[in-house]
């Protein structure tokens, strides 16, 4: 379990394929964000929940399963790219974003980056299931970060950034066209549910 705020940003070394078979080996520099990691232990790397399968000093490896390299945006880093990085929520400790799971729903690309008066508009162009369950004033996860939606035409969601979220996250670094990791509410899921 997460809450979308970001702890900080690590920097990828290496995105391998895994000895005999499909999966990837994704090796990330945490720096201080490793501090008291241990292995088997969850972090949320752009709001995918990954597993720590190896710590060596500052530097962590994950593996991804084939699943988690379709669905996420994940697959296609590259070495020298910027991740956003969130450890899971302790019990008791303070919720200050929305409940994130860290199972992310699937990708959605930039379309527009306006910035404007103390803020950032950024708008994504949605998949039609994921689109279903984005509403205005709701929450959504990009690239892990607890975003409020603005606004909802169609398939295009609109988020507000403030100057901090762009400092402290890998959305400073993002360009119309870009590919984000997405989680929508899990309350919307759930209340979008079919009846039977």
């Amino acid at each position: 379990m997460f809450t979308g705020i970001i702890e900080g940003m690590g920097t990828v070394k290496s995105l391998k394929k895994a000895a005999g078979g499909r999966a990837l080996v994704l090796r990330v520099s945490l720096g201080r964000h490793a501090r008291g990691l241990r292995t088997g232990q969850s972090v949320a790397l752009n709001g995918a929940c990954l597993t720590a399968v190896g710590i060596s000093g500052g530097e962590c490896t994950f593996e991804l399963v084939e699943e988690t390299a379709r669905l996420t945006a994940l697959g296609s880093l590259a070495p020298g790219d910027r991740v956003n990085v969130e450890r899971s929520l302790r019990a008791g400790a303070r919720l200050e974003g929305h409940f994130v799971l860290g199972h992310v729903d699937g990708t959605a690309r930039i379309t527009s980056i306006r910035p404007m008066d103390g803020e950032t508009r950024l708008s994504l162009s949605l998949p039609a299931p994921l689109a279903r369950h984005v509403v205005k004033k709701g929450s959504i996860a990009v690239d892990g970060i607890s975003l409020t939606v603005t606004s909802v035409r169609g398939r295009t969601a609109t988020v507000a950034l403030i100057p901090h979220t762009l400092r402290v996250t890998n959305l400073g670094s993002r360009r119309e066209g870009d590919v984000v990791n997405v989680e929508t509410d899990v309350l919307a899921k759930y209340a979008t549910l079919p009846k039977k």
